[in-house]
């Protein structure tokens, strides 16, 4: 007659078993549940069999894994409001530093080298090449920072005083790897601005075309 496995043993293969599988999971969530599932077999492995080292150890480990996936939920809660709300950076200020810039002075240059983008605190500035105007709220110099390049894509012009806060290059990369939403919200501006050109790309071409036969309309 076989002897049984005594059923602690047969709990810590299970325990051993689910810290295998940790490895195996590509993406976070499943990894987190799967070593939780394999915290609460040790605790039980640990306790049935005195264990204590592998007891304590593991009621550590339980909370900590609990915590991060509550973080990790939190996380995919906050992309996808990101995804349906309205793009707001206003949240962006407590990163960001202060800087005034008098009307009529020239905030960046097409061509130039991005190191850092702005968001509008006070006044308007004018995006030269298409006259339009932006004001309080708006983040400028986004799209360069993303470009192979890195060159400036238009020149922006104050048209009055204008109070701004601006981030670095270097911050704005550590927002984007450390914060989904901050991402999500940038990948919809970037997205949203290069439609706008798109856009107006297609309408000057529209225009150009209509142009000729208006003025044969008036000739005739």
């Amino acid at each position: 007659m076989t002897e049984q496995m005594p059923w602690p043993e047969f709990v810590g293969y299970v325990a051993s078993g689910l810290v295998f599988l940790t490895f195996c999971m590509k993406t976070m969530i499943p990894l987190r549940l799967i070593a939780i599932g394999s915290n609460v077999a040790f605790i039980v492995y640990g306790f049935a069999a005195g264990l204590m080292p592998i007891l304590v150890l593991h009621g550590v480990l339980l909370p900590l894994n609990a915590m991060r996936l509550a973080q990790i939920y939190r996380m995919t809660r906050a992309v996808k409001r990101a995804a349906t709300e309205e793009i707001s950076f206003e949240w962006l200020l407590p990163f960001a530093k202060e800087e005034r810039r008098a009307a009529g002075e020239v905030l960046m240059r097409k061509g130039e080298i991005a190191d850092r983008m702005y968001f509008i605190l006070d006044g308007e500035a004018e995006v030269v090449e298409v006259g339009q105007t932006v004001g309080p709220g708006t983040l400028i110099g986004e799209v360069s920072l993303f470009a192979q390049d890195r060159r400036r894509t238009a020149t922006i012009r104050c048209r009055t005083n204008v109070r701004l806060a601006y981030v670095t290059e270097a911050q704005v990369q550590a927002l984007y790897y450390q914060n989904p939403k901050f991402a999500y919200y940038l990948i919809r501006l970037v997205t949203q601005r290069l439609v706008e050109q798109v856009r107006h790309l297609e309408n000057g071409a529209a225009r150009a075309e209509t142009a000729p036969v208006r003025l044969e309309e008036a000739a005739d």
